[in-house]
């Protein structure tokens, strides 16, 4: 009898962290007022717009951990420069649904497809990207450059990544590594999470909701896996401007990131925040959103330039 209430113990604790996981309500209880959902072709999509009816578009991805939240203060101070700001929750994370499959570059790219055309949203736009959505917007651009006017990268992932040995574990490690995420992922995400901050708040959330720490196992094992040389160097051939805003305090970005990038594509502008850690865009929005506007007006000035130029010049030579 002892080895069948051992085979028994054995099978609870096996399946303890996926009966826990189904208990878990699908979506967090705040439900934000300033959004809405869209229905697109994998779920629904939780975004909203900041900003004036019309004006320059910017389309902000947010990382692995935070939703779209991430980016309320510096969407406010972008607005007030008169940008039209899209902000939206990936997949699992924050008010949009939980999605099976593999959530690589092509899971999220399809996202992102679908919500411009229900928006209808064409180009050319800004695309920003934080942690892992500078990832998302890499591959974007790199696929679809003439839609891309300009892209930020902020403390982006695509150059390196430091985990904590348990992720580093989990994602290396199939159907034990499911299992500790599920069992034990919230409790590794609560100890780094942004608390006492209204971010840190929507950081606790998320570890309540179904499908998130699947999510986010998911993604560490297809779009944070992802070799990206190919796709910024594409980017640099395309010749779109990028600038690229690091934490200089940041741990979950290595300090050898800038330094691959430069090297994929040399003419990105480089900017660092001195005592930023890896909540850049959310601890120092305002630092951010002048670094972005300064670079961004300086670059509609030099497109002016160039357009005022070729227009003076021989026509010939057009």
């Amino acid at each position: 009898m002892i080895w069948l209430t051992v085979l028994v113990v054995l099978l609870m604790l096996a399946c303890w962290p996926f009966l826990s996981e189904a208990r878990k309500p699908p979506l967090t209880a705040d439900i934000r007022g300033n959004g809405t959902w869209a229905a697109l072709s994998q779920g629904r999509t939780w975004y909203r717009w900041t900003g004036p009816s019309r004006g320059p578009v910017v389309v902000a991805i947010h990382g692995l951990t935070t939703p779209s939240p991430v980016f309320d203060d510096l969407a406010g101070h972008l607005a007030q420069s008169g940008y039209r700001v899209l902000c939206y929750d990936l997949y699992g994370r924050g008010l949009s649904d939980g999605v099976a499959g593999p959530q690589d570059g092509a899971f999220f790219l399809k996202q992102l497809d679908d919500l411009l055309r229900d928006q209808d949203v064409t180009g050319p736009m800004t695309l920003v990207g934080y942690s892992m959505g500078g990832t998302i917007a890499t591959l974007f651009a790199a696929r679809d450059s003439a839609r891309v006017e300009r892209i930020v990268l902020l403390a982006s992932a695509g150059m390196g990544l430091n985990l904590t040995p348990f992720w580093r574990f989990a994602r290396d490690t199939p159907v034990v590594g499911d299992w500790l995420a599920r069992g034990f992922g919230a409790g590794n995400l609560r100890q780094v999470a942004a608390t006492g901050t209204a971010i840190g708040r929507v950081q606790h959330d998320q570890l309540m909701r179904r499908g998130y720490l699947r999510a986010v196992l998911s993604s560490l094992r297809g779009a944070l896996s992802a070799q990206m040389q190919d796709a910024h160097r594409a980017v640099a051939v395309a010749e779109i401007p990028v600038l690229a805003i690091w934490g200089g305090m940041d741990a979950t970005i290595p300090a050898v990131a800038m330094g691959k990038l430069a090297q994929w594509n040399r003419k990105v502008v480089h900017e660092v925040v001195p005592d930023a850690t890896h909540a850049l865009p959310w601890q120092h929005a305002d630092v951010v959103a002048d670094l972005m506007r300064d670079w961004m007006d300086g670059q509609a000035v030099a497109s002016n330039e160039t357009a005022a130029g070729t227009k003076s010049g021989d026509p010939t030579q057009v």
